[in-house]
């Protein structure tokens, strides 16, 4: 399972707005954002896999340091590099594609210590329950981008679930771990 969330990998991060100032929005951009998930499979190997199609947005106030983070991860867009993997996980078992397009993660703050962003934790929806879920970040900033020349702010977050809070049970009876690994770097302009 993937959530990536989130995957994940999907995701929105909603900041409160300082007193003095208005979070700035940036737009998610596509061509550098992703979400993977790995998990063990039966302790011979660990099936991986990630989601290319990812949108959202950032809102974020650097001086205050609050903002929120929205992304929607459109599930038929895993990519495993096998064909036939691909389409056993947006099958009905797993990610339900055909009755469960999207997943979405919604911050509900932004943690920082000092100045370095740690935690992001908000809630996760996949195959249509919604959960909290948390996301440590690995690393956080923001600089002018070159190519597009506007301020881009980016990272790359993780987190473990268990898959089974949100109903994706199959195989658990037969040995594999509720447990998954998902990861999600996302990267944004500022419009």
């Amino acid at each position: 399972m993937k959530p990536i969330a989130v995957c994940l990998l999907g995701a929105s991060i909603g900041l409160g707005a300082a007193a003095h100032a208005e979070p700035a929005t940036y737009k998610i951009d596509p061509h550098h954002t992703y979400a993977t998930f790995a998990i063990d499979h039966f302790g011979a190997s660990i099936n991986r896999a990630r989601f290319d199609d990812v949108s959202g947005s950032v809102r974020f106030d650097k001086a205050s340091r609050v903002g929120r983070i929205d992304i929607t991860v459109q599930v038929a867009s895993v990519y495993s590099g096998s064909k036939q993997f691909d389409e056993h996980l947006r099958a009905q078992d797993l990610f339900n594609a055909a009755r469960y397009p999207t997943m979405r993660f919604v911050s509900d703050q932004l943690v920082f210590e000092g100045d370095r962003l740690v935690e992001v934790p908000g809630q996760l929806t996949l195959l249509g329950q919604t959960q909290p879920m948390s996301w440590k970040a690995k690393q956080f900033t923001c600089y002018p981008n070159p190519i597009a020349k506007v301020e881009a702010c980016g990272g790359d977050f993780e987190a473990v679930i268990d898959r089974t809070q949100w109903g994706m049970n199959a195989m658990v009876e037969r040995g594999m771990p509720k447990s998954v690994k998902i990861t999600a770097t996302i990267e944004a302009f500022k419009q």
